[in-house]
């Protein structure tokens, strides 16, 4: 995975839905490594807006996402490797939510406020 990041932090996005962070124009062209299934963002600049936030806390590092104890804590252990926000504001569209809903996945939001 090619998952260069810019130097102006200001062109980072974080995926919605698995906290991935690249710039819009990486999401547009390659979509999410993670959830591109769901999100569909390829080739689209308004699903890209949709579906990723440039508001977003801390990085993590993540090279072997299945030994990674932070993975486990961060519910991103079963992901790809790269580069993934700790916090991520915002909320995915109605149509990605009603999506898990229909593959029985529960939707936990990225911006802390989901409780186990």
């Amino acid at each position: 995975m090619a998952n260069v990041l810019p130097h102006d932090k200001k062109q980072l996005r974080a995926c919605l839905l698995c906290s991935l962070v690249k710039n819009a124009s990486q999401f547009r062209e390659a979509g999410c490594e993670n959830c591109e299934d769901i999100m569909q963002m390829r080739g689209n600049v308004e699903r890209v807006a949709e579906c990723t936030s440039a508001n977003f806390d801390g990085v993590i590092a993540m090279m072997r996402p299945d030994e990674s104890w932070v993975g486990k804590w961060q519910r991103i252990d079963k992901f790809t490797r790269g580069i993934y926000a700790v916090r991520v504001s915002g909320r995915i569209p109605d149509d990605v939510e009603d999506e898990l809903d229909r593959r029985g996945i529960t939707y936990r939001p990225r911006d802390g406020s989901a409780r186990d």
